[in-house]
């Protein structure tokens, strides 16, 4: 039997050519979790499931695109944007 708890698939690429694919993977792959309904807007999860999938998604972001995300959090962090 396939273990869906290995399965992984590929990152998000910097030029953006593999989104639908990445978000159609994900998106049954948190279903599968039971955790689909996180990434619906104004849904009531915990704040440890919502965790857990921004670990999920981030890790299957381009190293590229996450330093571009963690520029953006510190320039919002610190009031420059």
């Amino acid at each position: 039997m396939l273990n869906l708890t290995k399965l992984e698939f590929t990152t998000l690429d910097i030029s953006g050519n593999n989104y639908l694919s990445l978000i159609l993977n994900a998106k049954i792959h948190l279903k599968s979790m039971n955790l689909g309904k996180t990434i619906k807007e104004e849904n009531n999860t915990s704040f440890y499931d919502r965790a857990k999938i921004m670990i999920f998604i981030r890790h299957h972001f381009h190293k590229g695109l996450k330093v571009e995300y963690l520029i953006k959090k510190i320039l919002l962090f610190c009031g420059k944007i």
